[in-house]
């Protein structure tokens, strides 16, 4: 094994008990700040009530119950499925009833994203020590608790969407796909995923100036349909659930059922509807005076993911002239960077939609959470580490970035335990 695959072992497991001693101690002697959790609190076992904070409270609940509440369509199956099916296991192979939100933690320390990151950026980078760098830079994750320890959405959504991304590096357009459709189960932001089905059956040979094969044409269209059904599932039981089956109830001419508004829209969403009602989630609803210390949270991983993505996109045409094979000429001088890479392109152009959705369109704070899904953010981090060729520009932004994911990492562990925002 990787000497570097050995250590990355070491300082995941390191983190993971970091993140628990911090969360567990946190929660034992600091009051709490949202005491909502403990209506629930009946259902898990004590061990598990540090886990039981925000999103987790909805995640519990739906796989306890199902869908039961209009708010709670805001959120796909993907997590409270895990939940409700490992609870399900534990409770054949124990003859007990079982705490869902334990056995979901349970899953989410198999997902191990360190060393799938570091398969990644040593496909991208090429050198083993940067690509130890890169996952060494994420284990100082800007969210532990929902990366490292509780079944939120997150840490199935990452591993998920890094283990595509590999697929993807290897042509496997089949398992990447899946694993993409099975990361969109957890959030909608999975669609997008598809661009690198997209990239590599269309775009790759479109660059190269090739005729698109027709069988690729068809497995794109194939592959990214996979990917949407998730979410084109969700859509279609929300309408069913409220926009047809009340019509159908034998007293609805009494008006007992009543069809909501948003049925009747060109479009019916029951996801679009309960993000904008109950969550404010919509274009620049989030631009408001009170939301701008949420805006100085988000502003590190959104200025390093932005500050690298007009630095990789700044060079695009001769990223797209290596794809070609073309010569390069003397005044690409810089092009030798190992940062400079057409694999990139891909990343960088899906970061930019993301972080722009996230920035535009959404809480600004959950950039905090979704970040680590982009393997590009830790490959920006590293690029700050290092620095230019010369060592003259990045890496006093390093230090900064180094320092901020230090103290972020710790405020948000604690933060977490006690139910302060953000999460």
């Amino acid at each position: 094994m990787d000497d570097h695959l050995k250590l990355l072992y070491f300082w995941t497991f390191f983190s993971r008990v970091l993140v628990f001693l911090l969360v567990y101690s946190t929660a034992y002697y600091f009051p709490q700040f949202d005491t909502s959790h403990k209506t629930l609190q009946h259902l898990i076992s004590k061990w598990s009530e540090p886990l039981l904070r925000w999103d987790n409270f909805h995640f519990l609940h739906i796989a306890q119950e199902g869908y039961v509440y209009e708010h709670e369509w805001a959120f796909l199956s993907g997590a409270s499925l895990v939940m409700r099916y490992t609870g399900y296991i534990a409770e054949m192979l124990s003859g007990k009833s079982a705490d869902f939100l334990l056995t979901g933690a349970f899953v989410v320390m198999a997902c191990d994203t360190t060393r799938m990151l570091y398969r990644l950026a040593l496909y991208h980078l090429k050198s083993k020590k940067l690509a130890y760098l890169v996952a060494l830079l994420s284990i100082m994750s800007s969210s532990p608790v929902t990366l490292r320890l509780t079944p939120y959405q997150e840490p199935f959504f990452t591993y998920l969407s890094y283990r595509g991304m590999l697929y993807c590096t290897k042509q496997r357009w089949l398992y990447a796909s899946i694993c993409f459709a099975v990361a969109a189960t957890f959030r909608s932001n999975g669609i997008l995923l598809s661009g690198y089905i997209l990239w590599g059956l269309i775009i790759v040979p479109l660059l190269g100036k090739k005729m698109i094969p027709s069988k690729n044409i068809l497995l794109s269209i194939l592959y990214t349909s996979l990917i949407f059904s998730p979410f084109i599932y969700h859509q279609y039981t929300g309408y069913l659930t409220f926009c047809v089956l009340p019509t159908l109830a034998p007293n609805h001419s009494t008006n007992v059922h009543t069809v909501p508004e948003w049925c009747n829209t060109t479009i019916p969403s029951i996801y679009t509807h309960a993000q904008k009602a109950y969550w404010d989630v919509g274009f620049l609803r989030y631009w408001t005076p009170q939301q701008i210390p949420n805006f100085f949270l988000a502003a590190p991983p959104l200025g390093c993911l932005f500050a690298f993505c007009y630095h990789i996109l700044s060079h695009s045409s001769l990223l797209v002239s290596q794809m070609m094979g073309k010569p390069r000429r003397a005044e690409d001088a810089e092009s030798s960077s190992p940062f400079l890479t057409p694999t990139l392109l891909p990343h960088a152009i899906h970061a930019l939609i993301f972080s722009f959705l996230i920035l535009f369109n959404s809480h600004v704070q959950i950039i905090l959470r979704l970040g680590p899904s982009l393997p590009v953010l830790y490959i920006a981090a590293a690029w700050l580490v290092v620095g230019d060729d010369d060592g003259s520009r990045n890496w006093k932004w390093g230090k900064i970035w180094v320092g901020w994911s230090l103290t972020w990492g710790v405020l948000a562990c604690t933060f977490w335990a006690a139910g302060l925002p953000p999460a």
